[in-house]
């Protein structure tokens, strides 16, 4: 069995009028009478293949504090993504229990899985999966409608973090008429919409170009400071992961500290 401990930033706050080209905030090591807000127990991970089960997971341990931003690395298919899952309740656990805040995610029904997603979770893909036939604002207010919201907050509200990601002139074009960076930033925008606590991103930069990719990092960076988020990000970018508070690397369903 092993246990890892989180490192964490705390729950800082930073000012509006931050640039995108920011840097993350030094890493605090928390009191250890903080509790987490994330806690997996003994979380095991298993498929059944045609050529028999497939573990990915075995009595996985782990602690991520408020405010953490935490990147996870790893070869492909060692389960990066399939632990980003079950972090936000898209999946559950062969065995074991996974704990946010108050909320044990491997009790709830699938109805109240989708109720602590919505409020609870922001995501953000390699992939955009922006509805085409929909403008940048609208997709962003789709969250929001989703839980009920009138047209008219959701869209306001949509229109407030298309200016926080830098978009408040791109608001009307379809994703059709945005380049790749621009979606992503959209995206991100529709993540954090309904003000969630929990960030998770699977490889967020992985389909951009490096300039592209360094603007919605930067972009990350800047809004889980200035909006208290505790983030996990999946990347095979090392040079982003560093830049996180922590760097955690998925090896033979372990996770251990990234050399």
């Amino acid at each position: 069995m092993e246990t890892v401990w989180a490192t964490s930033t705390g729950n800082p706050r930073r000012q509006q009028d931050e640039t995108l080209e920011d840097t993350i905030a030094p890493s605090i090591t928390p009191a250890p009478s903080i509790p987490p807000i994330v806690r997996l127990i003994e979380v095991s991970k298993h498929y059944q293949t045609s050529h028999g089960k497939l573990q990915l997971f075995d009595r996985l341990n782990l602690e991520i504090h408020s405010g953490e931003m935490l990147a996870i690395v790893g070869q492909s298919g060692s389960g990066k993504s399939t632990l980003l899952h079950l972090l936000g309740a898209l999946d559950l656990p062969s065995s074991g229990q996974i704990h946010c805040a108050s909320t044990v995610l491997t009790h709830l029904k699938p109805r109240e899985a989708a109720q602590f997603r919505n409020r609870q979770v922001g995501y953000v893909w390699q992939f955009h999966y922006l509805l085409p036939e929909f403008t940048a604002q609208e997709n962003v207010a789709m969250p929001l409608l989703a839980r009920g919201e009138n047209r008219q907050t959701a869209m306001a509200q949509a229109a407030h973090w298309l200016s926080q990601v830098g978009l408040h002139d791109r608001a009307a074009h379809r994703p059709g008429e945005l380049s790749g960076g621009e979606q992503q930033r959209v995206a991100l925008a529709r993540a954090l919409v309904t003000e969630p606590r929990l960030l998770l991103a699977d490889e967020p930069t992985g389909d951009l170009d490096g300039q592209s990719a360094e603007l919605v990092f930067a972009l990350i960076e800047r809004l889980h400071r200035q909006h208290g988020l505790t983030s996990v990000l999946v990347t095979h970018n090392l040079e982003l992961a560093g830049r996180c508070t922590r760097t955690l690397r998925l090896e033979a369903g372990r996770l251990i500290p990234a050399a």
